[in-house]
């Protein structure tokens, strides 16, 4: 956004005229987006599939900050976060509706960079965009977006169906989307207390992109079918691995055991963790916004997940009556306690 040319006021456009603005360039891609913007309503036709429906919503101050996450990169964000929702059914996305209320603080070329953002990540993932709505808002930006994705029925999978002595499974590396935000969070309060202090993020910046630019683990979902693996149970790591294993190991009605020294680390996150006297593992089981694909899987798909470089075992699934635990790299076994990511959370003000 070029800082010398005059922003344009929303105002301007008013509600209708930012609709058109921000939609005219739209080209439909799945053969199920039947009728997309620009009427009362999409029409969508799945025929024989299974509809997957998801919504999620981003709101400032509460789950992002602008004082450093781009708007382009936020509104990459709010799609991929979304989508992941569907993979980890087991399904596809198609289509999203974007509603956005902002602030009269925002201009046009602002909202622009919000929805290059959104329609990246839509090309990426392979997702229409068929409706939405704009309002206005008194306390800044928030961002509601719907998925609506597809699947055969014998193709989903739920959180609740996971079977004892199943294997845990685990994509990607864990931690490091929450050491990215504690890493922004710092240089945050550097800069107030000096404006003119620069941040160094050199050597942190696969933790940072993790944070600002995740990414849905589409690619997981395809390789699991080149395998022929059909996971028992699944979910996506939002909210920190063990509220995940929890989730399915309470909904499936079993116990777990997780193995500290299986649990996926990357070197940053190591190294951040350490810098900031903060425990890797701890920031790996509570941190969240990983969004990597957390599923159980039969014992007999034991030989080809150990194949799979980006696919780790952690553990693996009980009777409800053993609890679930976590085994410590020293061959302590401590109750696995959730800690993640809580909406609603007491405030601290009295």
């Amino acid at each position: 956004m070029s800082e010398n040319k005059p922003l344009t006021k929303l105002s301007t456009l008013g509600e209708f005229g930012l609709i058109r603005h921000l939609t005219q360039d739209i080209k439909l891609k799945n053969p199920s987006s039947l009728k997309g913007v620009g009427d009362d309503a999409a029409v969508l036709d799945y025929k024989d599939k299974k509809i997957l429906v998801s919504t999620d919503m981003l709101i400032e101050g509460v789950h992002f900050d602008l004082a450093y996450a781009p708007l382009k990169h936020l509104g990459y964000k709010a799609v991929a976060t979304n989508a992941s929702d569907i993979y980890a059914m087991n399904g596809t996305p198609r289509q999203i509706t974007v509603s956005l209320a902002v602030s009269n603080r925002f201009s046009l070329e602002a909202v622009d960079e919000l929805y290059e953002g959104i329609y990246l990540a839509c090309d990426h993932y392979g997702i229409d965009l068929v409706g939405g709505d704009t309002t206005s808002s008194q306390t800044g930006m928030c961002i509601s977006i719907t998925v609506i994705g597809e699947a055969n029925e014998e193709d989903i999978v739920y959180r609740n169906t996971a079977r004892e002595n199943d294997l845990i499974c685990v994509s990607g590396n864990l931690g490091a989307a929450y050491m990215g935000l504690q890493l922004l969070e710092r240089e945050k309060v550097v800069f107030k207390e000096n404006p003119n202090a620069q941040p160094d993020f050199s050597g942190y910046e696969y933790i940072l992109e993790r944070q600002l630019k995740p990414e849905a683990r589409m690619d997981i979902i395809q390789l699991l079918k080149e395998k022929g693996i059909k996971p028992t149970a699944m979910m996506d790591v939002s909210d920190g691995l063990s509220s995940e294993v929890l989730h399915i190991c309470h909904d499936s009605g079993l116990g777990c055991n997780i193995y500290e020294e299986k649990i996926p680390i990357d070197y940053q996150t190591f190294k951040m963790a350490e810098e900031l006297n903060m425990n890797a593992t701890v920031c790996a089981l509570s941190g969240g916004e990983d969004y990597e694909l957390l599923f159980t899987a039969p014992l007999d798909a034991y030989d080809k997940l150990i194949t799979m470089e980006e696919i780790s075992i952690i553990g693996h699934t009980c009777a409800k009556s053993e609890g679930y635990n976590l085994i410590t790299k020293d061959g302590n076994s401590f109750e696995l306690k959730a800690q993640g990511w809580v909406n609603f959370a007491p405030s601290e003000d009295k």
